[in-house]
């Protein structure tokens, strides 16, 4: 209490918002610059942006300028609102976003997420509307009862997806890389690079020149991905043929050519790179597309491989599908941890639920 006494005797209550502002940032900047592959720097992230709104308020509100007040209370108004208007109509986002890409693109499921969730949001706000559940069997109206709590489970981890998705987009580069490892895409007619395919391969290329151009040596280039059964050649020869013919020495290429996933891509990839160098101590970048570089960062990490991901620029109609499509792989390689939490939100609302039933109230 004398210490409390003295702190407030000597003015330090206004320093403590600036405290815990800069005490956040240094949480987050230390776990994410240390280790920019966990899924919890999304959260260490979000506990900043949260101190960041609030450090801000309190600086305006404490400056009892009035203009300054009304304008910072029009611009959240506005960013409400903007939210609010998102949220209810997502649906015809999604609806025009699915239009795009079925014009642009082949008819397959991953290319159909958008519109599959535009679907689903649109069956979610027809039942909230006219409330069906009022005509269900008791029974039901139990089993029902935990979704909304699981659909906002789900809407936290995607946002907290979301938010590791872009902060990887940042993390900082070196360029003292000995390998930068090319990670595959299916062929076009069997032999031919896609365009997804040498975006990434051309990135890798502009990565090795900047490095040159920084006074490193030139990297030798890791090209990663097998045959699929309806591909001639392995995704990983089709690159190196690619990267020749765009100025690349065949003596700087190395080809992985025997992965079929994300995670062998990486296992293989060190291989490779691991004989080649005569160890583990050697110095390595990955390359995809910008929307797949974070999940593969955690596929790198479960490999054991240390290396950070760059990302090749993506068309930006295609990004929702795709990040749909990756925020559904991350989900499922923790799925045994989001199973459990799901269970236990499911038992505790059916829990009480019955509880309440019998005159017993928790909540």
């Amino acid at each position: 209490m004398d210490i409390l006494q003295s702190m407030a005797n000597q003015n330090w209550w206004p320093l403590l918002p600036h405290v815990i502002l800069l005490l956040t940032l240094a949480v987050f900047l230390f776990a994410w610059l240390r280790e920019p592959r966990r899924l919890i720097n999304g959260i260490y992230f979000t506990i900043f942006l949260g101190c960041f709104a609030l450090w801000i308020t309190f600086l305006i509100f404490d400056s009892q300028q009035r203009v300054l007040t009304a304008l910072y209370g029009f611009l959240v108004l506005i960013i409400f609102l903007v939210f609010i208007l998102l949220v209810l109509f997502a649906w015809a986002l999604l609806l025009w976003n699915a239009y795009y890409v079925w014009k642009r693109e082949s008819h397959t499921l991953p290319n159909m997420l958008t519109l599959i969730l535009g679907i689903a949001l649109i069956c979610f706000s027809l039942y909230v509307v006219l409330s069906p559940a009022r005509y269900f069997p008791r029974w039901l109206n139990w089993l029902v009862m935990p979704i909304p709590a699981l659909l906002i489970y789900v809407s936290i981890v995607a946002y907290n997806f979301l938010i590791n998705l872009l902060l990887y987009q940042f993390v900082p580069r070196h360029y003292h890389q000995d390998y930068l490892i090319v990670l595959g895409a299916g062929l076009i007619n069997g032999d031919q690079v896609s365009k997804l395919l040498a975006a990434r391969i051309d990135r890798a290329i502009v990565f090795a020149q900047k490095q040159i151009g920084k006074g490193g040596k030139m990297p030798k280039l890791i090209m990663s991905g097998g045959k699929g059964s309806d591909e001639r050649i392995s995704e990983a020869e089709a690159m190196k043929k690619y990267a020749v013919g765009h100025g690349i020495s065949q003596e700087m290429i190395l080809l992985e050519d025997k992965s079929v996933n994300t995670l062998q891509n990486m296992q293989f990839s060190k291989q490779v790179a691991s004989k080649d160098f005569g160890g583990d101590t050697f110095n390595a970048t990955f390359f995809s597309n910008n929307f797949h570089i974070f999940r593969a960062g955690l596929f790198a990490k479960q490999a054991g491989l240390a290396a950070n991901g760059v990302g090749a620029k993506t068309r930006f109609y295609y990004l929702p599908n795709a990040v749909l499509r990756e925020m559904a792989g991350v989900f499922v390689i923790n799925k045994k941890r989001h199973l459990i939490l799901m269970g236990l939100i499911t038992i505790i609302i059916l829990g009480e639920a019955a509880l309440s039933s019998l005159g017993i109230h928790f909540f």
